[in-house]
C-alpha cells in the first residue's frame, strides 16, 4: 500500500463514504459533514458580525464532541456508527471548528493572542 498524502485529510473508505449513481464522494460522511457545516459558517461570518465570546468558544468546543465520541467509540470497535449519524456529528463539529478558527483570528487580530 502506497502513501497518499490525501488519506491524512480524511480516509476515504467507501463503506464510510456517500455515492450518488456509483460515484462515491470524495471524502467520507463525516468529513462531509465537516465541510458543509464549515463552509456554511464562514459565509455566514462573511455578512453577519459575530462577538466571541468565552460562552461560544465553550460551545463550539462542546459541539465537536459528538463527533470525537462517534470517531472515538467507533475506532476502538465499541460500536459502529452509520452514515447518516457521521454526517450529523460532522455538522455539529463542524460548526464548533469554524467557530473556533474564526474566534483564533479574530484575537488574533485584537492582540490578544
Amino acid at each position: 500500500m502506497s502513501f497518499n498524502p490525501l488519506n491524512l485529510i480524511c480516509h476515504r473508505m467507501p463503506e464510510r463514504t456517500f455515492s450518488y449513481k456509483g460515484h462515491y464522494f470524495p471524502v467520507c460522511a463525516r468529513c462531509t459533514g465537516f465541510y458543509i457545516s464549515l463552509f456554511a459558517y464562514f459565509v455566514y461570518t462573511f455578512f453577519f458580525f459575530v462577538d466571541y465570546t468565552p460562552i461560544l468558544l465553550l460551545v463550539a468546543i462542546l459541539l465537536n464532541v459528538p463527533a470525537g465520541i462517534d470517531g472515538t467509540t467507533q475506532y476502538f470497535g465499541l460500536r459502529e456508527s452509520n452514515n447518516y449519524l457521521r454526517l450529523i456529528t460532522g455538522l455539529l463539529g463542524g460548526i464548533g471548528l469554524g467557530i473556533l478558527v474564526k474566534a483564533f483570528k479574530y484575537y488574533i487580530y485584537l492582540g490578544v493572542i
